[in-house]
This record gives C-alpha cells, structure tokens and sequence, in this order.
C-alpha cells in the first residue's frame, strides 16, 4: 500500500476531490489532519463498484487551498457543505475519519437536509482533561513548524505495524503534508471534539460510529456513547486495531460500510427508528 497518486478535479473554491464510479447513492468521504484522499483508497476501490465517491482533500491538504479566517471546525464544516452543494447536490452518504469524523458530524447537525446517511471511524468525543491538554499541546507544536510529523504514528499504529504498508503510506501523507494547512486543521481538531457533543439527538438520519479497540484517542466508549444519543445510531468496534483502522483492517470496514448503505431512513421506512441501525455491535 504505497503512495499512488489520484487525479483531482476541483470546485470552483479550489477544494480538490477525487470522483469515482456511479450509482444510485453517492458517499462522500473526508480524511483526517495529516492525510489526504489516498488514505481512503481501500474504500474507494470498494465503494466505487457501486457507488459514485467523492473523496475531498481537506483545506491545506492535498491539493485543496487553504481556508481562510481563524481554523474553527465550523469553518470546516461549512467548507464541506459548499462542496458538497456544489458536487451532489441532493442527500448523500457522508463518511469522514478522524478530523474528517467531526466535520461529518457536523454537517449532519448543520446541514440536515443533504445528509442521506453518516458514518464516523474513530471519531472523537469528549476528550478527558488530560487528553485535552495533550492534543492542545500538540497543536501550540506544530504552530510553531518545529514538530516531529512521525510522532502520530505510534499511537496510530502499534509496534509490529511498523514496516506495514498501511504505515508507510501513512508516513509518506505525513511527510509531504504541507505545514500551515496542517497546522490549521489540528488547531480545529484539538478544540473540536465537543463543539457537537451535545447535538447527537437531533441528528435523525441512520449513523455509524466505528472504531478500533486500541485505539487510545477515538476510543470505544467514545463511539458507544455518540451512538448511544443519536436516534438511529450503531457503534461498532474492529477488535485488533487502532487509529487507522480503514487501512489496517480494510475488509471489516469495507463490509461495514457496505452495509451501512443498506440501512433504510425513516422517510423509507415510515417509522421514526430502524432497528437495525440502533444495535451496539
């Protein structure tokens, strides 16, 4: 799994995307502070059978200029809700990681109406104090341009992942990240994680929070608990693995994801709740 560049278009904003396949449904998904569009090439191999997918490089990454203003996740946020106005328009399925988890979280609060259904892999909810001050920490770091860009990788993968092609397709995204727009989008990442904390209950549409279960900043309980609150929600935990758990175990999210396509709304349902889609794994 090594770094195969993927031609971009990009939007009258200058936000880069790569669009693959057709279908009757269209997933969007939106990686994490470091990564790009690449770092999602499992699914799009697999979604793109069926699917159109439209893999965004965040603002500053990638291909995708840089926001502007003060790096706020509802800056973000709204970003996204331009693009996807601009590309698809109509519901789509939203799947984001990470960072990308809390911009997707967002705009199924903010932007209801053009969210068909979300998924969130190692999301983050309510950090502890200490974890707090230590992703804070973090990025006071790199605002300053002097920071190790493979610190991430040790909590993301574990010792015998090393030399896996997950982790150096995830070292050479870091290495090439540019500084300012990663800079940014942590700045937003580490002041993010309960700006929608309390905003799960109202988000309707049939939502999916994964994890791994070693995964020690987007932790399981993290996950149970954003499902636990919102109306049609469905954690599940991939046992065995850790931060980048679409690239280390990509056949189980792969099938996850796969099946979350498949869970009805409530306006095809008629009901107010999919059963479904409300069962901890």
């Amino acid at each position: 799994m090594t770094l195969q560049t993927l031609p971009r278009s990009s939007t009258r904003s200058g936000a880069a995307y790569f669009d693959a396949g057709s279908g009757d449904e269209t997933v969007v998904l939106v990686h994490g502070v470091g990564m790009r569009s690449e770092a999602w090439g499992p699914q799009i191999d697999r979604l793109a059978r069926y699917c159109r997918v439209l893999a965004v490089d965040l603002p500053g990454h990638g291909s995708s200029a840089p926001l502007s203003g003060p790096p706020h996740l509802r800056h973000f946020v709204a970003w996204l809700r331009d693009v996807i106005e601009e590309l698809a328009p109509g519901p789509v399925n939203i799947a984001g990681h990470s960072m990308g988890a809390m911009i997707a979280g967002g705009i199924a609060v903010e932007a209801a109406p053009l969210v068909r259904r979300v998924a969130l892999l190692n999301g983050v909810h309510r950090r502890s104090e200490a974890a707090r001050r230590a992703v804070i920490a973090r990025a006071d770091e790199i605002a300053t341009g002097a920071f190790d860009r493979e610190a991430p990788l040790a909590r993301w993968f574990s010792a015998d992942e090393g030399a896996s092609p997950a982790c150096v397709l995830a070292r050479e995204l870091l290495a090439c990240v540019d500084r300012e727009g990663y800079a940014a989008a942590y700045r937003a990442f580490a002041a993010g994680d309960d700006v929608y904390a309390d905003c799960w209950p109202r988000v309707t549409c049939p939502a999916l929070f994964l994890t791994g279960d070693g995964d020690m900043n987007s932790t399981p309980e993290m996950a149970r608990a954003m499902a636990a609150a919102a109306p049609r929600g469905k954690a599940v935990v991939v046992e065995g693995h850790r931060h980048m758990v679409n690239l280390t175990a990509p056949d189980a999210v792969n099938e996850c994801l796969a099946d979350w396509l498949t869970w009805k709304t409530a306006a095809e349902t008629g009901e107010g709740n999919d059963d479904r889609s409300q069962s901890p794994a």
